[in-house]
């Protein structure tokens, strides 16, 4: 069974002019099939507007479908009764982690979601404890999250959600307000997540650098999946790419460059260490 998966999937925006009177519909998410297996690291690319947000919020019910449908570890999220299972089996974090912190103390604020489940109060210390370990923050436990950087911060919220014990985790451009250090903290908890915890990952990003290492990537325009396949694939075809506005790590740019001035370098080189070995073995 697919973690996610959707057929179809549309959703559109009611238009309302200034006096709130209904103005037409603008179309977000159009036809979007989608399949995501349990443990993988998936990405979901797009510029400004091309409705990889709005998806992210379908993934935890947050939103529901104008048309079609989309399945949480089998569950329509159309059903009423499955929006707290839903819920519980995919956690979301959001781009500004001020915005989903709201202890004064760290620990406080990543035991919170498992207090409001119900759970006992020893495993709630348990849990927290596990979850600031996982993404590198136990130290900062007696903190304020006040005093955190903002890739600290976003540690935190992290944690919060893995706290809750969810299958899988919705991360919406959770990198956009960060500086490259703390993109990096972030990216690399992620991946230490996934390999410790077996949790799948979905990282809605423009950040072409962090995506490098995903199992797969769907890059969306206008509402619709246009491209889908491994990192390798998908920056094999820049030009593809640049057409939807979109970069590619600067890696693969250089690489395509030295292809053009006549260098036989394979497409879709995605790390240094890559390009190193492939300029050596050039004859």
């Amino acid at each position: 069974m697919n973690m996610i998966r959707a057929r179809q999937l549309v959703y559109d925006y009611e238009k309302r002019d200034e006096e709130g009177n209904y103005a037409g519909v603008t179309r977000a998410i159009d036809q979007v099939d989608l399949d995501v297996k349990p443990g993988q690291f998936v990405a979901v690319l797009g510029h400004n507007g091309s409705g990889k947000s709005t998806l992210a919020k379908h993934m935890n019910a947050i939103l529901v479908p104008t048309g079609g449908t989309i399945w949480v570890a089998g569950r329509d999220t159309r059903d009423s009764e499955e929006i707290f299972p839903v819920r519980r089996t995919a956690g979301m974090v959001f781009q500004n982690p001020d915005n989903q912190i709201i202890g004064t103390v760290v620990e406080e604020d990543v035991g919170f979601g498992p207090e409001n489940l119900g759970v006992p109060t020893d495993e709630i210390w348990t849990r927290v404890e596990e979850s600031l370990k996982t993404v590198g923050m136990l130290e900062y436990r007696s903190h304020s999250p006040n005093k955190l950087s903002g890739g600290q911060k976003q540690r935190v919220a992290i944690a919060g959600v893995i706290a809750m014990e969810p299958q899988c985790i919705v991360l919406d451009e959770p990198t956009a307000m960060l500086d490259p250090n703390g993109r990096k903290e972030v990216i690399r908890t992620l991946h230490e997540l996934r390999k410790k915890k077996q949790v799948t990952v979905i990282l809605i990003t423009h950040y072409m650098e962090e995506v490098i290492d995903a199992d797969r990537i769907f890059v969306m325009d206008s509402g619709r999946v246009v491209m889908q396949g491994t990192p390798k694939e998908i920056f094999s075809r820049v030009d593809e790419l640049k057409h939807y506005r979109l970069d590619v790590p600067q890696v693969t740019m250089l690489a395509e460059e030295l292809r053009k001035r006549g260098l036989d370098l394979p497409k879709g080189i995605l790390h240094r260490e890559e390009l190193v070995d492939a300029i050596c073995q050039l004859k």
